[in-house]
């Protein structure tokens, strides 16, 4: 049946914006941008080990992008959540929760980015030698 996952598309209020800060502070690749038969601007990004995207939409006309609370998030693995939060805390992106440690070592936060969808970032917990 299903081969293969691809993509997730996630509608944004401002492309430009939302580009950003999965880019520029997220480090997720940019890996195509372009306008959709219907009119949307689309634009896909990857993350690092992964073959899978996010694909960003934003079409204007559809109305304001609201959030519920608590209804999807995103969870990257990272190298190290202290050079996240710095990272985050730079660019005045708010930690919404944590950092929290959980029971079998892995340290995660949540931050929001610019439409409001959760971010969780993770950093597992280091493997004794």
């Amino acid at each position: 049946m299903i081969k293969k996952y691809l993509h997730t598309r996630f509608r944004v209020s401002d492309m430009d914006q939302s580009l950003r800060f999965y880019t520029k502070i997220l480090g997720l690749k940019l890996t195509e941008r372009k306008t959709s038969p219907r009119g949307s601007e689309l634009a896909f990004l990857q993350a690092p080990g992964t073959d899978s995207e996010i694909e960003l939409c934003a079409f204007p006309s559809s109305g304001p992008v609201e959030v519920p609370e608590d209804l999807v998030h995103l969870a990257f693995q990272v190298e190290s959540l202290e050079a996240c939060i710095n990272r985050l805390k730079k660019a005045n992106v708010p930690i919404t929760e944590g950092p929290i440690k959980s029971s079998n070592g892995t340290t995660f936060i949540f931050t929001e980015d610019p439409d409001k969808y959760e971010i969780e970032l993770m950093e597992y917990a280091k493997e004794k030698k």
